[in-house]
């Protein structure tokens, strides 16, 4: 008897020590796909309970709320219902929890620890390697009109004198100001191969990300394009660049933002355009998704259903007057594809009525109704500077043809005779040379951006800045 009571009085105390000591910051990097991506838990202990919350720092996300959390026998469990995030390691030596994180259907390891983590660069074959043969300023910048600093890199050819520049605009999602995306580092070769043939470049990290102050959250592309605005600005102050010889090249998203900030100011000297959106946001994800899902083997008749049901939802997007009355309509809409689902696909560890909500979270998230509901068009008609537009001819993400066509007969019906528009073979949405175009690949591919698309670049602009 008395040994019993021992025992428990052992294990009771061994569990209360384990709690005292799983306080704290725990910090750990995923590697999902060749990207790498730092998650933080937050765990305090009131009265005995554990409580935490969750930052994904890349993504500009904090103080997440962690749903449950437990920690007995060295077994540390979470559990963040709202995102259908659950982890579950066992602490040992060397104070390392290792374990895996669970997230929908995927699962990945993850080690935390209690020490400050960095990210591990991976060096592809198209890095630039020190000492560089030009210079480089970290240099910070206001947009003043939003409150916000933002901070990147300039990078100056080595000699001196005043030199022509261009501004990088990163594609959708929290970016650095290198870009870095599965591996891949593609602004920092850009800025790299253009420096080196004496053209100055600005890349910053996106608005809440990096080293640059804000909210990523809350903005739209029209935020981002105040920020772009503010570099523009910032670079008419720097005695080594031709104010009269600035220009922006946008990938992506960042390809929809060179044309507002171009149509508004008379400090654009020129536009490139890296797989940029001629169409609406709607058509574009209708497309992506049409052409992504073929190329992942789904059925036709899963995607023609898929469409349908996402231009529902589109379409109550785009004639919403009303936030509450946006949700209501959205959740209902959700609601009835599951309930006519005999397989609904809800992640593991999530409710039903989670899973609607989380939907309906993304769908109504500024950057999400901007996008859908913004057309291109009109804005580009109102660019008068010159315009280089090029796609690769497998972008999945991006479809050239549509797009391209789009973006040319904006120009032609603003008047704008000072364009190129282009189609480069073999190129994904990320200018690789791959095999397929599909997003899969890009991890697997050893290069980060195509030297001819490069130089399709250079031999443009050094023609424009003569």
């Amino acid at each position: 008897m008395h040994k019993i009571l021992l025992f428990i009085i052992l294990m009771v105390s061994m569990q209360m020590y384990g709690q005292q000591n799983i306080t704290g910051q725990w910090n750990g990097i995923l590697n999902i796909q060749g990207k790498q991506l730092r998650l933080v838990f937050n765990i305090n202990e009131d009265s005995g309970k554990l409580t935490a919350t969750m930052d994904s720092p890349d993504q500009g996300a904090k103080g997440i709320p962690v749903s449950s959390v437990s920690f007995e026998n060295t077994l540390l469990k979470l559990e963040v219902k709202s995102a259908g995030i659950s982890y579950e390691g066992a602490k040992g030596e060397n104070n390392v929890i290792k374990g895996t994180f669970k997230q929908s259907v995927y699962s990945f390891p993850l080690e935390l620890t209690q020490e400050k983590v960095e990210k591990k660069i991976i060096a592809k074959p198209q890095d630039p390697i020190k000492p560089f043969p030009y210079r480089t300023e970290d240099v910070s910048f206001e947009n003043k009109n939003d409150g916000i600093t933002l901070a990147g890199t300039l990078t100056l050819p080595q000699q001196e004198g005043i030199y022509p520049a261009v501004i990088l605009i990163s594609g959708s999602g929290p970016q650095n100001r290198d870009s870095e995306l599965l591996g891949h580092r593609p602004f920092l070769v850009i800025s790299d191969f253009l420096t080196k043939n004496g053209i100055a470049v600005l890349r910053f990290d996106d608005r809440g990300t990096g080293a640059s102050s804000g909210n990523f959250q809350s903005a739209t592309s029209m935020d981002f394009a105040r920020d772009v605005e503010a570099g523009l600005a910032y670079l008419r102050t720097r005695k080594e660049i031709n104010s009269q010889n600035v220009g922006l090249v946008g990938h992506s998203e960042g390809g929809l933002i060179a044309p507002i900030v171009a149509s508004r100011s008379k400090d654009v000297a020129f536009i490139v355009l890296l797989a940029g959106p001629g169409l609406p946001g709607d058509q574009i994800l209708l497309l992506q998704q049409e052409l992504i899902s073929k190329a992942s083997g789904v059925s036709e008749s899963d995607i023609v259903k898929a469409q349908k049901e996402n231009q529902k939802a589109f379409a109550i997007i785009s004639k919403a007057t009303d936030e509450n009355q946006l949700k209501t309509d959205l959740t209902n809409h959700i609601v009835q594809i599951l309930d006519n689902d005999p397989n609904p696909q809800i992640p593991a560890g999530i409710t039903k009525e989670e899973f609607v909500n989380l939907q309906v979270q993304q769908l109504t998230s500024p950057w999400m109704r901007f996008f859908i509901t913004y057309d291109p068009r009109p804005t580009l008609r109102k660019v008068k500077c010159p315009v280089l537009a090029i796609n690769g001819e497998k972008d999945l993400q991006v479809p050239p043809k549509e797009n391209l066509s789009a973006i040319q007969s904006a120009l032609k019906k603003g008047k704008n005779k000072r364009f190129v528009i282009k189609g480069l073979s073999g190129l994904n949405h990320l200018f690789q040379e791959c095999a397929t175009g599909a997003p899969s690949e890009y991890s697997i591919i050893e290069q980060t951006f195509s030297p001819i698309a490069l130089a399709e670049m250079l031999q443009w602009m050094l023609l424009q800045v003569k």
